[in-house]
């Protein structure tokens, strides 16, 4: 596909996204400011992420790091890059210096390794909690009654930087039917920062993907992680849609 054909069409799918997040916020009674979008690019080349960052993408999400690699490699800190993808131990390594975000910190030993591995680069990894709201059995991420011990436990990392939580809705035909689960992801940081568990409030949440991410917005979503609804199913763009794919 001819370059300029692939930026004019990235151009018609991002104001398309960047007016139902506009309507969302409307309706919630929020400002535009407060949500970003996280472009979810695991299937797509780094022609088409350079030309993102060419209509003002900053934040780019990839799933895993033998897929990100040529593509952190052509573009590096041109970029923001986040780390959505459920995060092995022994991939940590690949990660920290690299992604700016991991979006998937979902257990203690993770943890631990994130923060050895900030402190021997000098450097922190501003995290989210993953929470696996809806209890999927399928879905990686704490449950809701565990993630407030589990905040305790990580208070004390200090190259750590716990910035929010993160959940993924189930796969559903109607995205109302995913609200709960935002809301509940919503009002589950209310709760921790009542509590005051961590050194800093959590003031962030990711959460609403390509079918369902308006609802997110309208229940508190703060970063929302579009794949095919912006960039399409590969370097083929798709048409805008709101039944558009899972990413």
């Amino acid at each position: 596909m001819n370059a300029h054909v692939e930026i004019a069409e990235l151009q018609t799918r991002l104001e398309g996204v960047e007016e139902r997040i506009a309507s969302a916020c409307r309706r919630a009674g929020r400002d535009r400011s407060e949500v970003s979008i996280v472009a979810v690019t695991k299937n797509v080349s780094a022609e088409t992420v350079r030309a993102l960052l060419e209509l003002g993408v900053r934040h780019i999400g990839e799933n895993r790091w033998q897929q990100a690699r040529p593509k952190w490699e052509a573009i590096g800190r041109e970029a923001v890059w986040h780390f959505i993808g459920h995060l092995q131990t022994n991939k940590v390594k690949d990660v920290v210096g690299r992604f700016a975000y991991v979006h998937s910190l979902d257990r203690l030993s993770l943890a631990e390794e994130l923060e050895r591995r900030a402190r021997a680069a000098g450097t922190e990894v501003f995290c989210f909690i993953q929470v696996n709201v809806s209890g999927e059995p399928t879905k990686h991420g704490l449950a809701p009654a565990e993630v407030e011990p589990f905040c305790r436990r990580i208070a004390a990392f200090p190259h750590l930087k716990p910035i929010g939580l993160m959940t993924m809705a189930p796969a559903v035909a109607d995205a109302e039917e995913a609200r709960p689960v935002f809301r509940r992801l919503r009002e589950l940081r209310d709760e921790l920062n009542a509590c005051g568990v961590l050194p800093q409030p959590l003031r962030e949440l990711s959460m609403g993907m390509s079918n369902d991410f308006e609802v997110a917005v309208e229940e508190g979503a703060t970063w929302v992680r579009l794949g095919t609804v912006l960039v399409g199913r590969s370097s083929t763009l798709e048409p805008v849609s709101s039944e558009s794919g899972r990413e």
